[in-house]
């Protein structure tokens, strides 16, 4: 299993704020979706009711330390361990946040691959992607991308794999 992390991040690793999104940028919505469809989505339950349903065409599984929650359409995990050992027919799952389940996963060495939309613009947050260790980590692609009538900040698609 290859577990793969994906976020979208400001310059300054802001993620978030009210727990919500803080940039409008719908290629990455495109981007996320053409990615992740098929795949499995662990997340934590505040970016998981951020978004309000499971994802069409993607199993959920929510980490969430209430052992009482349940939600229709998604598995429910209390550890990123737990979560992980809960995908099914899928050979790579994503890591889809928030900033305490990037972290975990991180600090744990779970993740093989890092899937990151870098917003070029630095954002008012109240969640940040995590320091990480470039050192640790190789790019292996990137695609720029300028502004345009749909995307008002320029952006970039890389992709890290862990050495």
């Amino acid at each position: 299993m290859t577990v793969k992390l994906i976020v979208a991040k400001a310059s300054n690793n802001a993620i978030g704020k009210g727990n919500d999104l803080i940039w409008r940028l719908p290629a990455d919505l495109k981007f996320f979706k053409k990615t992740t469809l098929g795949h499995t989505l662990i997340m934590g339950r505040k970016t998981f009711e951020s978004i309000g349903f499971p994802l069409p065409g993607r199993t959920t599984i929510i980490i969430t330390r209430d052992k009482s929650y349940k939600q229709e359409g998604c598995k429910i995990a209390h550890s990123i361990e737990d979560a992980l050992n809960l995908v099914e027919n899928d050979d790579t799952p994503f890591i889809a946040g928030g900033a305490t389940i990037y972290k975990q996963a991180l600090e744990k060495g779970l993740i093989d691959e890092m899937v990151i939309t870098e917003v070029h613009e630095d954002f008012e947050a109240d969640a940040f992607f995590p320091k990480i260790n470039m050192s640790e980590w190789e790019e292996t692609s990137r695609e720029i991308n300028e502004t345009d009538e749909k995307n008002k900040y320029e952006y970039s698609f890389v992709t890290y794999k862990k050495k």
